[in-house]
């Protein structure tokens, strides 16, 4: 597996604190967003780069494995461990009982189909038959069932609003999953019959992928509410004006913004969010006013607020 240098990635020192990686983050990925470079495959490989690393880097217990074992932080944390500490090397838990779970931040084609080093793993959990079940005798075991395993699957925000579908490898077989508009975060997949391996005439498990939003550049997530910040300009705040806003779903709106906008003025658009647990019924999108102080004035510009404060003491 290729080695890949986050800190690199993301321009920043391995010293960074927490805030620096966010900054270095937003600012590359406001460079690199689809949305900014449409049809450009290698904008598009960029900003998966950058929000890999970003991942990996704001996640304090991720970034600890990652500095400690660099490019094998994802495959194990050490030797000599049973199914548990398999488990717990990719950042997962075993439950207790029938099924097993594990948790892979990152493309779930490449968990299952792609990535060396992890086809022993899976050939004993998805019918590759040179593995038994991390310890477990099979030739004491007769017609038992296969495990239920659980998975992570990470998707882009456009996707959860606007739906997809999205193809994974596993065992070397593609299974085309559909990702419902709306869909929330919590939300779970069941793909029947792609678990653990049955033993004799055992009942082969199901594969249950969890869905979680990656973080977006632009956009904040408050369960089925959206959040984005609108930047606009003194004048506009001051004397009122009109915005045209590109959604998620490329739908453009109107916003009116008032006379004597303050910054941290919060405009509501209903049922323009994901949806709620449960129910076909949408979440809003709430549009956060920041107003930008002009900087770098030049003398008449200085000259001019400086009239229009003595108008406004009068």
């Amino acid at each position: 597996m290729e080695f890949k240098d986050y800190y690199k990635i993301l321009g920043v020192e391995k010293s960074a604190t927490k805030d620096e990686i966010k900054k270095a983050y937003r600012k590359l990925a406001l460079k690199y967003h689809p949305d900014r470079n449409p049809d450009n495959k290698a904008a598009e490989e960029k900003f998966k780069e950058i929000t890999e690393a970003h991942e990996v880097l704001s996640d304090p217990e991720k970034r600890k494995k990652y500095d400690t074992l660099g490019a094998n932080w994802k495959q194990y944390q050490n030797t000599g461990g049973g199914f548990d500490d398999f488990f717990s090397q990719f950042g997962g838990r075993q439950s207790s009982g029938r099924g097993g779970s594990f948790e892979f931040s990152g493309d779930l084609g490449d968990l299952f189909g792609n990535l060396s080093g992890f086809s022993d793993f899976f050939d004993g959990f998805f019918g590759g038959g040179r593995k038994g079940y991390g310890g477990f005798n099979r030739a004491s075991r007769q017609n038992q069932n296969g495990q239920d395993l659980e998975a992570t699957l990470y998707i882009p925000l456009e996707e959860a609003y606007n739906g997809a579908t999205k193809d994974i490898l596993i065992n070397n077989k593609k299974l085309r999953i559909k990702i419902e508009p709306g869909t929330n975060a919590g939300t779970k997949l069941r793909l029947k019959s792609q678990g653990g391996d049955a033993i004799g005439r055992g009942i082969k498990g199901d594969l249950y992928l969890t869905i979680k939003i990656e973080k977006h550049p632009f956009y904040e997530l408050d369960e089925e509410d959206i959040y984005y910040d609108l930047d606009i300009d003194l004048y506009t705040a001051a004397l009122g004006g009109k915005k045209r806003i590109t959604l998620i779903n490329n739908k453009t709106i109107n916003l009116d913004i008032p006379e004597g906008t303050d910054s941290g003025k919060v405009f509501r658009v209903g049922n323009f969010g994901l949806k709620k647990s449960g129910s076909s019924e949408r979440g809003n999108l709430f549009i956060r006013i920041k107003v930008e102080t002009p900087k770098n004035l030049n003398k008449k510009e200085k000259e001019l607020i400086k009239e229009l404060q003595k108008l406004r003491s009068k």
